[in-house]
């Protein structure tokens, strides 16, 4: 019989998750699929190498938002834990799983785990810590981090957005060095992210001809410009168009970034609190296999 450990966020989305758990365990049970739990904790989980190597399973579901998938896939990495992940988006924020398209129909995705259908795909790197998805800074960065969790699960989304109004008085360019594979760019900027998918905050195709599995990330950075183009350009976002082409945005494809400020940034990665800038953010191609069929 296969063996899954589900790794999974207890407080996540509303914290609605573990009434699902009956459910998942059923699913599993009836593809012939034995489901361990591992309940996360907010102190940290580095036991779970451990639990993983004593009952030696066959792959590991991350069950949460964005910040569940990002603190497994870190653990698996640094413990050199070399199995399938699955992912399901169970968060506030579920970039990754809404790229890969898995949320649409969780039956046929649990049937691409049972039959261990996995892809290869890249992962970011700055420093020692991985990312799945994004990295990040500049205007926005830190409301992700100051939204009070209690907040977060009560509103969601909507959590995000409140505070975000909050913050507009406080919006400003700041100057930017961008190496992008030794290509050198200087701009006044609102923001940059580092992307992997093409799915960030919510918001859908913001840029064109991202992939996964390329071996490279791409930046998109918002140069500073008025508030008309900056709603515009925050219009196409939200209705899912790509921003890469715009005149207003300056977007790079590249296996390895240095990005530079003149004045003190905070970074996020996958919606976890970063270093401060500057950062090198690195490629890792074909890092982790996801369960996966597409």
């Amino acid at each position: 019989m296969k063996k899954l450990v589900l790794f999974y966020n207890p407080v996540s989305g509303h914290a609605a998750f573990k009434n699902k758990l009956d459910w998942m365990i059923e699913a599993f049970q009836r593809r012939g699929i034995l489901l361990l739990l591992y309940r996360t904790k907010k102190e940290g989980n580095e036991e779970f190498a451990s639990f993983v190597r004593a009952v030696q399973p066959d792959g590991i579901l991350a069950a949460g938002g964005d910040g569940t998938v990002h603190e497994c896939v870190n653990l698996m990495v640094r413990h050199g834990l070399n199995i399938p992940i699955g992912i399901i988006g169970s968060g506030t924020s579920n970039d990754f799983a809404t790229y890969l398209k898995i949320n649409e129909d969780m039956e046929r995705y649990f049937d691409c785990i049972a039959d261990g259908k996995t892809k290869r795909m890249d992962l970011g790197r700055v420093g020692e810590t991985y990312f799945i998805n994004v990295a990040s800074a500049g205007m926005m960065t830190g409301i992700a981090h100051e939204v009070d969790a209690r907040l977060k699960n009560a509103l969601g989304k909507m959590a995000y957005y409140i505070r975000g109004i909050g913050e507009l008085p406080k919006f400003h360019a700041v100057p930017l060095r961008i190496s992008a594979d030794e290509r050198r760019y200087e701009l006044e900027a609102f923001l940059f992210v580092v992307i992997n998918s093409a799915v960030v905050g919510s918001m859908r195709n913001v840029a064109r001809d991202v992939s996964v599995t390329d071996g490279k990330l791409d930046l998109l950075a918002i140069r500073k410009c008025g508030l008309p183009s900056l709603m515009s350009i925050t219009a196409d976002l939200i209705a899912g168009r790509p921003v890469s082409e715009k005149e207003q945005v300056l977007h790079l494809q590249a296996a390895d970034f240095y990005i530079e400020s003149a004045e003190p940034m905070e970074s996020d990665l996958d919606g976890e609190a970063g270093p401060m800038l500057p950062l090198r953010i690195e490629t890792v191609p074909a890092a982790i296999s996801v369960f996966y069929e597409g």
